[in-house]
């Protein structure tokens, strides 16, 4: 929604959000209310938090929402709250992901920003539109791949970006679970459950779960594209409908090479996404589960760990730090960051003035289009047994 401003007025209120999906029994929900809670910026205010209607307004309640901001569907949230004066800054979607665009779609038609959990949509007809209807709007359109706003992974893309490393030769990418190793989706796990169904986490299932953050922290990082991949996808727990595990081997614009893992059956493993970078010059490696230290190794030298906020630290990392080294912060923090970077581009759109530059390594609609296809390039590689597909 856009607000009239003249150049110098200032916001004096927090900004409006509203929430499609993420009610009762839901896990990623909450960690987006956490997340854009946690530096101050926003206020959830409506939401159309579950397509049953009952659970939608026992939620809504739960949250402590006034009762004409429950709704029971996202459509009549995005018609009523672009008609209130006090209607909502932004909608945060999430959803699972078969219903991503059709909300999408809704909102930026009614001039409203879009946060978006990821995958973008299921197809890439769905995304190409979406991103079609964001330039024809003009909306801000966030996707939010959170890992993308860890401080030091922020210090990654710009030690690269000023040629602290060279030019790129290889880059090795993994995300691997244990949580799929068993049939989960036949205990009651509303997670598992959605996840491993086509009809709604669409054509893949741990390449679109995790995968796509893999291959999204990989561009983000390089700051390059990858232009094909080779992909094996395979389903390791009998009856499951979609893949728990792929490998692939990338092939990027500028010429570099690359291997992906992801896996949702790798026994003993949590959370374990990590990337290494090895250019002409040196090397870089950051691990999720660690993720306030970043290993550079010169070539020839002894390798250097540089401390989120501390030493070795840069203006990239420091300005999506909030704490004093040694404090860790993580998964909740990058949430917030990407929260609060779309914060401060609203804001600046308000108050008619240049965003901070820091705020624009958000994750758009056309980084959601890549995630897409992605998906369906690995999807399609894997049924031709691991043909090169581009992108």
């Amino acid at each position: 929604m856009t607000i009239a401003g003249s150049p110098d007025q200032k916001l004096n209120r927090r900004l409006r959000l509203g929430m499609v999906g993420g009610g009762r029994g839901a896990f990623i929900g909450a960690v987006h209310r956490i997340a854009a809670r946690i530096d101050d910026r926003w206020e959830l205010v409506a939401g159309a938090l579950s397509s049953d209607p009952e659970r939608a307004k026992a939620s809504g309640e739960d949250l402590l929402l006034k009762p004409d901001r429950i709704y029971g569907d996202f459509n009549e949230m995005a018609r009523r709250e672009r008609r209130l004066k006090d209607g909502i800054d932004a909608v945060a979607i999430v959803t699972p992901n078969h219903a991503h665009a059709a909300a999408a779609r809704a909102f930026l038609k009614a001039g409203i920003h879009v946060i978006c959990d990821k995958p973008l949509t299921t197809t890439r007809r769905e995304a190409d539109q979406l991103a079609k209807l964001t330039r024809e709007s003009g909306l801000i359109f966030a996707v939010t791949h959170n890992y993308t706003g860890y401080p030091l992974v922020r210090q990654a893309r710009a030690m690269i970006q000023a040629g602290e490393l060279g030019a790129i030769r290889v880059v090795q990418v993994e995300y691997a679970q244990d949580w799929l190793a068993t049939r989960m989706e036949e205990t009651g796990s509303k997670q598992a459950e959605w996840r491993t169904d086509p009809a709604r986490s669409g054509p893949a299932g741990a390449v679109g779960d995790i995968g796509t953050h893999a291959f999204n922290l990989a561009e983000f990082i390089v700051g390059d594209e990858v232009a094909s991949l080779s992909a094996e996808l395979h389903t390791f727990v009998d009856g499951r409908r979609l893949d728990d595990n792929a490998h692939m081997m990338l092939r990027f614009a500028s010429g570099a090479k690359g291997m992906l893992w992801c896996s949702q059956v790798a026994a003993g493993l949590e959370n374990g996404l990590k990337i290494r970078v090895y250019g002409e010059k040196a090397g870089l490696e950051w691990h999720q589960e660690n993720p306030n230290y970043l290993t550079f190794s010169a070539l020839g030298e002894p390798p250097r760990t540089i401390r989120r906020n501390g030493y070795g630290a840069d203006d990239a990392s420091r300005a999506a730090s909030r704490i004093p080294g040694g404090h860790p912060e993580g998964y909740l923090e990058g949430f917030a960051q990407l929260y609060t970077d779309v914060a401060e581009q609203i804001t600046a759109r308000i108050e008619k003035r240049e965003p901070s530059p820091f705020s624009l390594q958000v994750p758009t609609v056309d980084q959601g289009v890549r995630g897409v296809r992605f998906i369906e390039a690995a999807v399609r590689s894997s049924q031709r047994k691991a043909t090169w597909v581009d992108l």
